[in-house]
């Protein structure tokens, strides 16, 4: 479905019935990556499934895309589909925006799970590689996502997970330049959503790899116990919704039985 936003088109799906799920894509990825997960859960949930600015079949609205522009634009779904209240799941990118939409909309979301993602800014370090990464996408964007794509995954599960690999670097090759640059400066310059995650009342979890080459599963186990938050850790890296499957649809699934 195609929901006109600004002067731009937002796609996104609905499917199943039952408490209103939100699932949020990470970065170079679209709302099919949830397919399998929408599969499992559609007899008892309404899954709604969004392309994030820039990505997907959803369009560019500028030159930065900031977690509040998507957070708004996520909020304007859920008023087209009548959807007041809804559980949050976000992979990574997509962990972020959730945050933003608790943050600006407090009283929509019923629970949040954040699946390879945190509440945690960039640190200065990351903030210069996501510019060193603009400019490399800038001279070769296909050269970017491939390298980009690949590192997600533990070391040891490249190979075993080439097809997919490939499937995903296929999917970010159509993502245009204005899109990929636009989600880097949001990124980069995202607000420190702690004590959100923290106040927020609901039911809330983190998923992490312990192997994830992107964020130290250290840090996100400080982070859960910091926020009295479950953390669920799965042996693998950034991509726990392909690596570690079925523990991460049966973990979900108990997550929004709680809520």
């Amino acid at each position: 479905m195609i929901l006109a936003y600004k002067g731009i088109k937002i796609s996104y799906t609905s499917l199943g019935k039952g408490t209103p799920v939100v699932f949020l894509h990470g970065f170079l990825e679209n709302l099919s990556m949830w397919e399998e997960t929408t599969k499992f859960l559609m007899n008892n949930y309404q899954c709604i499934l969004i392309d994030l600015l820039g990505h997907g079949d959803s369009e560019n609205m500028g030159y930065i895309h900031t977690m509040e522009n998507m957070a708004e634009a996520v909020k304007t779904v859920l008023e087209n589909l009548g959807i007041s209240k809804a559980v949050f799941v976000g992979h990574s990118m997509g962990g972020y925006v959730s945050l933003a939409c608790i943050d600006l909309f407090p009283d929509l979301a019923l629970g949040i799970a954040l699946l390879n993602s945190t509440s945690l800014p960039d640190s200065e370090e990351r903030k210069q590689n996501r510019t060193r990464a603009i400019n490399i996408v800038k001279n070769n964007p296909n050269a970017y996502t491939s390298m980009a794509i690949a590192n997600l995954f533990a070391e040891e599960n490249r190979l075993h997970f080439e097809n997919d690999i490939y499937k995903i670097k296929d999917q970010a090759s159509k993502i245009s330049l204005q899109g990929i640059i636009s989600a880097l400066e949001g990124m980069k310059i995202r607000k420190d959503r702690t004590s959100v995650l923290a106040n927020f009342k609901g039911p809330k979890i983190i998923f992490a790899g312990i192997k994830d080459p992107v964020l130290s599963y250290e840090q996100s186990c400080l982070e859960a116990k910091q926020n009295g938050i479950d953390l669920i850790s799965f042996e693998g890296g950034h991509m726990s919704y392909l690596e570690n499957k079925k523990q991460y649809m049966m973990a979900l699934d108990r997550f929004l039985n709680s809520v």
